[in-house]
Parts: structure tokens; sequence; C-alpha cells
């Protein structure tokens, strides 16, 4: 089930690799009223107590299949829909540490009835301050 917050607290913890940390992972919802087709995103980016990760740094997971961020763009048969948060996986070597952050997504995308290229939802990030336990 979906939290009310665009960021989401549940799937919010640390990604291992052979015993290590090597990233985290935040679940994020779209703010957008309807499904989004993956090749009208323009891309996320994620602030942790202010340090931005971007671009290459962030995999999207949507429907069980990993995306890089130019991968979504280039993929016209894949939607995002409403009613599933997408699981960011953030590159990030030691992970994060356990307690408290202020977690802020910022996501952008591009409508099909919207001329000249105009980009929603890039203006503000989402932010929230989530528990990072494990």
């Amino acid at each position: 089930m979906l939290e009310k917050e665009p960021v989401q607290q549940r799937g919010f913890h640390n990604v291992f690799q052979n015993g290590r940390p090597v990233g985290f992972q935040v679940r994020y919802r779209s703010t957008y009223y309807r499904g989004v087709w993956l090749s009208m995103s323009t891309g996320f980016e994620v602030t942790v107590d202010g340090e931005k990760f971007s671009g290459d740094q962030i995999r999207v997971t949507i429907g069980g299949k990993t995306y890089t961020q130019e991968e979504m763009k280039k993929i016209g048969n894949v939607q995002w829909p409403n009613y599933e948060a997408a699981i960011l996986t953030v590159t990030q070597p030691g992970g994060l540490a356990l307690g408290v952050h202020e977690v802020g997504v910022r996501w952008g995308h591009r409508t099909s009835y919207i001329p000249g290229g105009m980009s929603l939802g890039a203006s503000a990030p989402s932010v929230r301050k989530l528990v990072l336990v494990y």
C-alpha cells in the first residue's frame, strides 16, 4: 500500500553487496494524477541531508525491472502506473548511517499535451524525514 507522502518511509534501507553497504533505496510515489510512460520522464534527483545524487548514481525499478535514467528516456512501451512506487537505488559507497535523514526526491516529466518540452514536477523536491533502520 502507498503512503500519502510521495517520498515513502517503507522501503528506505541500505543496499548490500558481498556483505558491504554499496548504496541505499528509497521509494517514490508519482505526484502525477495518472500513469506516465517511462520515456516521458526527464529524470530523478535524490538529496539526503543536503548531498545530491543524480544521473548514473540512480537506477529506477518499475514493475520489477530496473533501468538507468538514460534507458528510461528511450523506452516507449513501459508505463509507470500511479498506484506503484518507483524504487530508486542510489549508489553510495558505505550506504547511509542508521538514524533519521532528510530525504528529498525531485522528479521531472513531460506530458503529451504540453508543447515545447516543458517539464512538470521538476521545480520543487518532495522532502520528508525518514528513519533508516538497516
